[in-house]
């Protein structure tokens, strides 16, 4: 959110210094003059950035990864692709849903403006819908009283904070359409919750689920914090193979 009012104010500054010389400045200065350097700049800057703001806005955003919440989905230092279309088009900034196009489904991955602090974003997975009663009980999901779908899948081990050596049991999980891995970490110790989804809300989970700080601990995310939806990996330094993948 701070990038955006970033290049808004540019967007703005670079406009004003170029509606001003059409104006104003234009007609003062000598025929066949120079224009001012910041006119010039102000003219070649403002169709970039404008372009730029409406894709980031309306079409599709860039966003790395930060931490391993969404392992092994999604790994710390992956590029990824968000499409803000896919939830409606919103007011910049504002965020308010102007045109609706659809809503988000369960089994998603989702970036979203964090409710304890907007100016920061983050990315977990669609577990409950508006008016949905969810349980996570032994590691499990259950959505209205039903267990979603797991089995054993193997395990990984990763590299943790502070250079710890973190074994986990990996799983494939079912939740709506989607099939996706999950981790979890018989280490440590069970976060049941129940609870139910307010409407216009949503309830999110990591699929690192027992290093993830996600609903179970802050709570819902309201409809008017939604970004988008994140759909594929365009680059990853670390895991070259990842380039080009479709995210699950």
């Amino acid at each position: 959110m701070t990038f955006a009012l970033f290049m808004l104010a540019i967007l703005l500054l670079t406009g004003f210094i170029w509606l001003l010389d059409i104006l104003l400045l234009k007609k003062k200065r000598t025929p066949g003059a120079a224009e001012p350097t910041m006119v010039e700049y102000a003219k070649s800057f403002f169709p970039v950035i404008l372009a730029v703001f409406l894709i980031r806005s309306f079409v599709v955003e860039p966003f790395k990864i930060p931490s391993g919440s969404m392992m092994p989905t999604l790994l710390v230092g992956d590029f990824i692709l968000v499409n803000k279309f896919t939830y409606g088009l919103r007011v910049p900034i504002l965020n308010n849903t102007f045109i609706e196009v659809s809503h988000p489904k369960r089994g998603e991955v989702m970036v979203f403006h964090f409710p304890k602090d907007p100016s920061l974003d983050y990315i977990k997975r669609v577990v409950g819908l508006p008016g949905d009663k969810i349980e996570y009980r032994n590691k499990q999901i259950f959505v209205n009283g039903v267990p979603m779908a797991q089995q054993e899948n193997g395990s990984y081990d990763y590299v943790g904070p502070g250079l710890n050596q973190i074994s986990t049991r990996r799983l494939l999980e079912n939740l709506g359409t989607h099939n996706h891995d999950i981790l979890i970490d018989d280490s440590n110790p069970v976060r049941d919750v129940q609870v139910t989804v307010p409407q216009g809300s949503y309830f999110m989970m990591g699929d690192n689920r027992d290093n993830s700080n996600d609903s179970r601990f802050w709570g819902f995310v309201p409809e008017q914090n939604v970004v988008g939806k994140a759909f594929f990996i365009w680059m990853s330094f670390d895991h070259l193979g990842r380039i080009g993948t479709k995210i699950q």
